[in-house]
């Protein structure tokens, strides 16, 4: 802890960390290299510390501190996971399918790549995937539309996470006409299947 141990550390290839959420806040360092798997992934979300004195405990990565040249990681915080306690995660969201609006010239939005849930470390998903291929023109998919047993969207219900929008060289098919329209629902727009953390 404090300025030249901190220094030290790094100067050793070393990254001081500390893990939250228990009794008392716990300060400790790890080899810079041992968080390439952790961070530099796309479900850089969870990891298992396991201390020098033998004690282990279960955490997902709470914060990240990077150095403004060199993208060297300064810091880390960790929060630990308790069974039977809901921790709240910034979750990516992952698009798949490919939606007739934009084939048909419309401009997609990807308002929302990140959603705060909230949920038990056993139903943390790894992404939260929607299907945007029933997003016309004129369609938008909320977080109304994605809500979920397994988990709370820390969200207002209206939050608009990806749309579609028309735009000059747009060409609205005969199933189109009329749909049109800055806030509609996107037709069959269904909430997708949760997936477990691997």
């Amino acid at each position: 802890m404090g300025k030249v141990a901190t220094k030290a550390l790094r100067n050793a290839g070393k990254v001081p960390c500390v893990l939250y959420g228990g009794d008392n806040a716990m300060h400790f360092s790890a080899d810079e290299l041992a968080f390439k798997h952790l961070v530099y992934t796309p479900n850089a979300y969870t990891a298992v510390i396991e201390l020098e004195n033998g004690d282990t405990f279960d955490a997902v990565l709470q914060d990240i501190q990077f150095h403004p040249v060199t993208d060297r990681i300064l810091h880390v915080d960790f929060y630990q996971l308790f069974e039977d306690k809901a921790v709240t995660m910034n979750i990516p969201v992952r698009l798949e399918g490919n939606s007739p609006g934009v084939r048909n010239g419309g401009r997609l939005l990807f308002r929302k790549r990140k959603l705060t849930i909230k949920a038990l470390p056993k139903l943390l998903p790894d992404f939260i995937t929607i299907d945007i291929s029933k997003l016309k023109i004129g369609g938008t998919i909320t977080v109304e539309t994605l809500l979920n047993d397994d988990y709370t969207i820390m969200h207002p219900e209206s939050t608009a996470v990806v749309q579609v929008k028309a735009s000059r060289n747009a060409v609205l098919d005969d199933e189109e006409e009329g749909e049109e329209g800055e806030d509609g629902a996107a037709e069959g727009a269904e909430a997708p299947a949760s997936e477990a953390a691997e």
